[in-house]
């Protein structure tokens, strides 16, 4: 739980960084046109946020936090990177409903939806990427 905590904290820090720097700085409170499409700061900046913090998190979990897993390295990547689709999704929902429906500033609503996801993916981490005894029926 402590190896957890100090890994995915870290990484939750770095991620918060990057999103609040991106948002304030690179999109700059305006729409991020990606060919036909425009997205809205606050969920252009969460996507490039998780994508500097997935690598990092892998490793973070694959060698310091559950390093006791006798599961292969492509089927923890693959079962790791199913639950951080989920949880971008999860965060990018609560995100939108903070942001868009409930007037919140991007930066505090995004502090609250790290609250929920983290302890969201401890336990999908801990029980389905990262598990060290397989599942009996």
């Amino acid at each position: 739980m402590f190896r957890y905590a100090a890994s995915g904290g870290g990484n939750v820090v770095l991620g918060f960084l990057v999103y609040s720097l991106s948002f304030e700085y690179l999109f700059n409170g305006k729409l991020w046109e990606l060919g036909s499409n425009a997205i809205k700061p606050h969920s252009a900046a969460l996507f490039l946020s998780f994508c500097v913090t997935f690598p990092i998190g892998f490793f973070m979990s694959k060698y310091v936090v559950f390093s006791d897993s006798r599961l292969k390295g492509r089927v923890q990547l693959f079962r790791y990177f199913l639950i951080c689709q989920f949880n971008l999704f999860l965060n990018w929902i609560l995100l939108k409903i903070g942001v868009e429906s409930l007037g919140i500033h991007a930066l505090p609503a995004q502090l609250l939806t790290i609250v929920i996801v983290v302890m969201v993916s401890y336990l999908a981490q801990r029980y389905f990427s990262f598990r060290s005894v397989p599942i009996k029926d």
